[in-house]
């Protein structure tokens, strides 16, 4: 069975060695946070923790299903197989099935992706008789995203006098009533929408204390990744969870904290450490992968950001090539300039196409 610590430089292996108590792992780009992470996770595993009792939240299939790929590495695939590893929508799923009885949605509830909320929506603006124009449902379906992800009810949505104004500003003063319409077919149909799995969660555990007090129990042991990412409903979930064991694990960057714009709050990693005073906190601040033009290059960007958690983050690769900056006057220059730039350096430096990565701000 390999040593799976001696891969750790010194400031990952006391994120990884250090298990109990609350802990605050801020992990810069590149720094060997998914290494940390599940190696944290395996060492709880030699120390004979039942995997059962760990809770770990994702943000991506992807991410959850390579993370248990490399604890299965360390401890075998049979013990790895006991997690409660996943996606915060998969797991609070799962616990949603098991307590259905308590929700009143039937065990084998039907889950909405974004094109199934849409074009229910969009069946209840028809129904209303709403000009589709006015009340485009992309932006009524965000706005009810929004609610629900703070977990803002119908009823309560319609109290609210700042978000009712915001939709008359908007020209839509009547998203309360679709909203209250859109809850209402979702339950008779037996269904629930991506963000109804937080929302119902955070209701079956503020309704039911006997439910929420069997999971503290189960879950000693939980890890939270990309912590700045997430949001309100997510950030409650976690707290009343963790509240027995208090054993709780987030990894993430007040720095790349970029989905303010579907309800992350860059709050919840920023006042961990007010939430929990006696926490360990470990900064994972070397880059290992970018040159060090790169990384100094962000560390002069995000110097300037008002909130966060001072870190510095250093590279001690390559000093790499100098950043360009091109100036152009309109988005069609800035087209050219972009091809140009490829085409010559693909002629000097025969690059193939895939070797190239453009990224853009928008879609429109």
């Amino acid at each position: 069975m390999f040593d799976y610590l001696k891969d750790l430089n010194k400031i990952q292996y006391d994120a990884v060695v250090n298990t109990e108590g609350p802990a605050l792992v801020i992990a810069g780009a590149g720094s060997g946070k998914t290494r940390v992470l599940t190696y944290r996770i395996a060492h709880l595993l030699r120390k004979e923790v039942r995997p059962s009792s760990i809770l770990a939240l994702t943000f991506t299939n992807k991410a959850a299903r390579e993370m248990k790929e490399r604890i299965a590495g360390v401890v075998g695939e049979n013990m790895a197989g006991y997690l409660w590893m996943g996606t915060f929508h998969s797991i609070f799923a799962r616990i949603l099935r098991i307590e259905h009885e308590a929700t009143g949605y039937p065990h084998n509830f039907t889950i909405f992706d974004a094109a199934d909320s849409k074009n229910l929506i969009k069946s209840v603006i028809k129904s209303f008789r709403f000009d589709e124009k006015v009340y485009k449902p992309g932006i009524v379906a965000s706005r009810i995203s929004m609610a629900k992800n703070s977990l803002v009810t119908p009823v309560s949505y319609a109290q609210n006098i700042e978000i009712t104004s915001i939709d008359s500003s908007m020209k839509m003063p009547a998203i309360s009533e679709i909203y209250r319409e859109y809850a209402k077919r979702s339950f008779l149909s037996g269904a629930m929408d991506f963000d109804d799995l937080l929302l119902k969660t955070n209701q079956l555990f503020n309704s039911h204390p006997g439910i929420l007090e069997k999971y503290r129990e189960r879950f000693s042991y939980i890890l939270v990744d990309e912590y700045q990412d997430t949001n309100y409903s997510q950030y409650l979930i976690v707290k009343k969870l963790a509240k027995r064991y208090q054993n709780l694990c987030v990894v993430g960057d007040d720095a790349q904290s970029i989905y303010s714009f579907r309800g992350a709050r860059i709050e919840n990693i920023l006042s961990f450490q007010q939430d929990y005073p006696n926490h360990k906190i470990f900064k994972l601040e070397q880059n290992y992968r970018s040159t060090k033009t790169i990384v100094n290059a962000a560390n002069s960007v995000i110097a300037k950001n008002r909130r966060q958690i001072p870190k510095t983050v250093y590279s001690q690769k390559e000093t790499g090539r100098p950043i360009k900056v091109i100036s152009a006057l309109t988005d069609n220059e800035e087209g050219f300039l972009v091809a140009r730039e490829i085409a010559e350096t693909q002629l000097r430096d025969h690059h193939k196409n895939m070797d190239y990565a453009i990224l853009y701000r928008t879609n429109a």
